[in-house]
């Protein structure tokens, strides 16, 4: 499985626009992420990557795991962000909302 590895010093817009391409590709999107920066700058990617998604009729969220990993033969645990497309409906603009209330409601 691949993983979009982000760091401490990755850009939350352009991991977010990563997340948004692959989301409305249909590919799957788990992203790895190494140390508290990292995952700051993962979480903040994921808020914006929403943003992106949202008026398209596309929403997601995430679920975080642990994950031991091993980095220049050195172990690691790693927190893996894993994204959950949803898809919603637009939201309508009610005829209701304009009219006036009935004179049962209003007093």
């Amino acid at each position: 499985m691949d993983f979009l590895k982000v760091s401490s010093k990755s850009s939350p817009a352009s991991v977010a626009g990563a997340i948004a391409g692959l989301v409305k590709d249909g590919l799957p999107v788990n992203i790895q992420c190494v140390g508290a920066g990292a995952v700051n700058q993962a979480i903040k990617a994921v808020a914006i990557a929403r943003g992106f998604l949202i008026p398209t009729g596309v929403d997601i969220s995430c679920a975080p795991t642990f994950s031991d990993i091993e980095i220049s033969g050195e172990s690691r645990t790693a927190i893996r962000i894993a994204i959950y497309v949803h898809r919603i409906s637009a939201p309508t603009t009610s005829s209701r909302a304009s009219e006036p209330e009935s004179p049962e409601l209003a007093s």
